[in-house]
């Protein structure tokens, strides 16, 4: 087995007497998608602020790139991309000086940073862009450019802290375009973000991170097959559907108006509940993270 991208066992960040991150251990292989979720306060930032030595492991052990990050700080951050939270990009400067200023950071000649400039503008569809100032560019152009930037040094390991909060929704599938091509070029990406049904379509593994210890782990399938039945139906939450329900035997959550059932064999209960009752809604679905999610924490992942 090759040595791992990412390797923490036992890793603990405190921050005084809040524990933020509580000996939490997970592995990252080369070319893998990552995901590390959870709601505000989980613990995601503080992992992605050690992984990218931002900020000093309390206790246990954390290595990137094969080093621990107490040791080789700066080797590793210069074999890294991170896409921050906030778009940090310098207003007086230009979309092509914004990526070759942020290249003198990692000592890379101008001939090259000027090639390396152009040949992320236009994979990011920016080219039209490239000499107009930042304050000019909507949101999902900034966005798409401080992913370029975090490139400009060709990392071998791209650090996405919620890379499309905000965008409307053809900014973040433009953006997931580009994310998707660099995984097929064998880019190993940690994604944390708040919209499940991303890592849901983009990680190869992930962790679901509560009150910093990690709640699941594994395949977003997986968790999914693990924890829930193959599809879930929301009913409205009626007399006669409630009392149907429990002479069945058949168990349910209430949301509000709705009630949930999880079931893997959907075809049979709708055939059965709509010759017993007449729902005013009936939706059927596949489970998702989301619903894991809920069932384990009764939390929604929100900002």
């Amino acid at each position: 087995m090759t040595s791992p991208v990412i390797l923490a066992d036992g890793l603990v960040k405190r921050y005084g007497n809040l524990v933020a991150v509580d000996s939490v251990s997970f592995r990252v292989d080369e070319g893998e998608v990552f995901g590390i979720l959870g709601p505000n306060g989980a613990g995601k930032t503080s992992i992605i602020r050690m992984i990218s030595c931002t900020s000093p492991v309390t206790s246990g052990r954390l290595e990137v790139l094969g080093l621990p990050v107490d040791g080789f700080p700066r080797d590793i951050k210069a074999r890294i991309g991170v896409v921050s939270q906030e778009n940090n990009l310098d207003p007086d400067l230009s979309v092509y000086e914004n990526l070759t200023v942020f290249a003198r950071f990692f000592e890379i000649n101008r001939a090259e940073a000027s090639r390396r400039a152009d040949e992320l503008i236009g994979f990011f569809g920016l080219s039209e862009k490239r000499d107009t100032v930042i304050e000019s560019l909507s949101g999902g152009m900034k966005r798409r450019l401080t992913i370029a930037r975090a490139l400009i040094n060709r990392p071998s390991l791209v650090i996405l802290d919620e890379p499309t909060t905000g965008l409307d929704p053809q900014a973040r599938a433009l953006i997931w375009e580009r994310l998707r091509a660099l995984r097929s070029d064998g880019a190993t990406i940690i994604l944390s973000t708040h919209y499940l049904e991303e890592a849901e379509r983009f990680c190869d593994r992930l962790v679901i991170l509560d009150r910093g210890k990690i709640l699941l782990t594994g395949s977003p399938g997986e968790i999914i097959s693990e924890r829930m039945s193959r599809a879930l139906i929301e009913i409205m939450n009626e007399p006669d559907v409630r009392a149907w329900l429990d002479q069945e035997g058949i168990s349910y959550e209430v949301y509000g108006d709705l009630l949930q059932i999880t079931t893997d064999t959907p075809e049979d209960f709708v055939r059965r509940i709509v010759a017993a009752c007449t729902p005013q809604r009936l939706l059927v679905r596949n489970s998702t993270l989301e619903d894991v999610f809920l069932r384990q924490t009764g939390r929604r992942l929100i900002r």
